[in-house]
C-alpha cells in the first residue's frame, strides 16, 4: 500500500474539497482517512489517501496537485506516510 499524506492548507473559497478529490478520484488514489475545518476564513485539511492503484508517480501526484492548489489559492502539500510519521515522533 502506497499510503500518502495529504495538506491542504490556505482561505477559505468555494470547491476547495471537489477539485482535490475529483483530482484523486480520477486518479484512482483512495482516501481513507480526512479531517477538515476552518477557523476565522482559513481551511486547513488534512487526508490520508492510498495511491497504490494509481498510475501516476509519487512526484507526478504531487506536482499536480501543488498546480491544482495554485489555482484555487491554496497550499497543498504531498508526503509520503513513512517519512510523515517520522518527521512526527516525539
Amino acid at each position: 500500500m502506497k499510503k500518502t499524506i495529504i495538506t491542504v492548507v490556505g482561505k477559505d473559497a468555494v470547491g476547495i474539497i471537489a477539485k482535490v478529490c475529483t483530482y484523486l478520484a480520477e486518479n484512482q488514489i483512495n482516501i481513507e482517512d480526512i479531517s477538515q475545518t476552518i477557523v476565522q476564513g482559513y481551511f486547513n485539511m488534512m487526508m490520508i489517501a492510498d495511491a497504490e492503484k494509481s498510475t501516476k508517480s509519487f512526484d507526478e501526484m504531487s506536482s499536480e496537485l501543488e498546480k491544482i492548489g495554485d489555482m484555487i489559492g491554496v497550499k497543498i502539500r504531498c508526503q509520503h506516510e513513512d517519512i510523515f510519521t517520522k518527521m512526527h515522533r516525539i
